[in-house]
C-alpha cells in the first residue's frame, strides 16, 4: 500500500510538471513577426563590410541582362565598393562569360582568351554592378527595408544554417539595386539567419518574358571575412 502511494504520487508529480511545461506561454509563443525581423535585417545588413556571392537567375526576365554570377564584394575600392569573380551576361548586344574585377571606378573584364580589358566602370554599371549589393543606399539593406506587406512564413535550412523565412513585394525600382534591369513589381522571399538576422538568401519572382515565372536568387556567404580586391596585373 505504501509502495502504491509513492508510485501515485510520483505519476501526479509527473503529469503536473508535463502540465506546467506545456501551459507555459513561452512554449507556443510565436516566433518574431516580419515586420520587425525586416527592420533587424535591414539594420544588420547595412554594417556589412564584404561578402561572398551568388547570383543566378531561373527563367527568361527581359531587361535583366545577367544570367549568373559568383564572387566577392567588399564595401571598399570604390563609390560603391569592389567586386570581383565571374558572370555570364549579355554585355555589348554580346554574350560575354568570363571575370570581372570592379575596383576604383573602373572595371576589367576577361573573356575564355586573351587578358584583362580595361573599361570605364560607369559603362556597365547601369548594366550589372555587384558592388551595389552592399551599398546600403540601394542594395540588399534598401530591399530589407522597402518590402511591402511581409508575413512570416517559419524557419527553414539553408546550407545548413537555420533562417527565418519571410516573403512580400517589392517595387521595381527599389529591387533594381539587386537585379538590375527588372521592369515590374516583384514577389520576394528572404531567409534570414536566426542568430543575428543577416541575410543568407533572397529569391526574386516575376513574370517570365515566356508567360512563366522567372526566378533569382542571391545567396551571401563569407560575411565579413578579409577580401582585398586590387586591379589586375
Amino acid at each position: 500500500m505504501v509502495l502504491r502511494r509513492i508510485l501515485i504520487g510520483s505519476l501526479a508529480l509527473v503529469a503536473s510538471v508535463a502540465t506546467a511545461c506545456t501551459d507555459d506561454p513561452s512554449a507556443s509563443a510565436p516566433g518574431p513577426d516580419a515586420a520587425s525581423l525586416l527592420r533587424d535585417a535591414a539594420g544588420a545588413t547595412r554594417n556589412i563590410r564584404s561578402a561572398h556571392f551568388t547570383l543566378k537567375v531561373d527563367g527568361q526576365l527581359p531587361g535583366v541582362p545577367v544570367h549568373s554570377a559568383e564572387g566577392d564584394l567588399t564595401r571598399e575600392g570604390g563609390p560603391s565598393g569592389a567586386a570581383k569573380g565571374t558572370v555570364n551576361m549579355d554585355l555589348l548586344g554580346q554574350l560575354f562569360e568570363g571575370e570581372f574585377v570592379l575596383v576604383n571606378d573602373s572595371v576589367y573584364i576577361k573573356g575564355a582568351t586573351g587578358g584583362f580589358q580595361q573599361l570605364p566602370a560607369s559603362l556597365v554599371s547601369n548594366i550589372y554592378d555587384p558592388s551595389a549589393i552592399l551599398n546600403p543606399d540601394k542594395g540588399i539593406a534598401k530591399v530589407l527595408s522597402s518590402v511591402q506587406d511581409p508575413r512570416s512564413e517559419g524557419t527553414e535550412s539553408v546550407d545548413g544554417t537555420s533562417a527565418y523565412k519571410v516573403s512580400g513585394r517589392v517595387g521595381k525600382d527599389v529591387v533594381r539595386g539587386l537585379v538590375p534591369g527588372v521592369e515590374s513589381d516583384v514577389d520576394i522571399t528572404f531567409w534570414l539567419r536566426q542568430d543575428n538576422k543577416q541575410p543568407v538568401k533572397a529569391s526574386v519572382k516575376s513574370q517570365g518574358g515566356d508567360g512563366g515565372t522567372a526566378t533569382v536568387d542571391v545567396t551571401l556567404s563569407d560575411v565579413d571575412k578579409p577580401v582585398t580586391i586590387t586591379p589586375p596585373n
